[in-house]
């Protein structure tokens, strides 16, 4: 069973910088897109970014400008850096993988707070 590892967030203040990173148990063959999506308390699950295997990307448009999506396609891994926090970025923080014959791996999540 392949699993997707989150690593890099925490709690930060407002205007403060996170780097998440994920990268499965082992190589993953066939993958389309990669993505991050995250879920406030209460709220439903929304894709933040994504990126294809081609490089298209894209974004909330609550965080274009101030998030940076990249993948490593020889090591099946994907980063989001994310600049300006702000309090409302607030969630858990989930990596996806897309292969290309739709099958969805999901990571365990990662909790990225910021403070006012």
């Amino acid at each position: 069973q392949v699993q997707l590892v989150e690593s890099g967030g925490g709690l930060v203040q407002a205007g403060g910088s996170l780097r998440l990173s994920c990268a499965p148990s082992r190589i993953i063959l066939g993958i389309n897109s990669m993505g991050w999506y995250r879920q406030a308390p209460g709220n439903e699950r929304e894709l933040v970014a994504s990126i294809t295997s081609n490089g298209y990307t894209n974004y909330a448009d609550s965080v274009k400008g101030r998030f940076t999506i990249s993948r490593d396609n020889a090591k099946n891994t994907v980063d989001l850096q994310m600049n300006s926090l702000k309090p409302e970025d607030t969630g858990v923080y989930y990596c996806n993988f897309r292969t290309t014959i739709r099958t969805n791996y999901w990571g365990q999540g990662t909790q990225v707070t910021v403070s006012s």
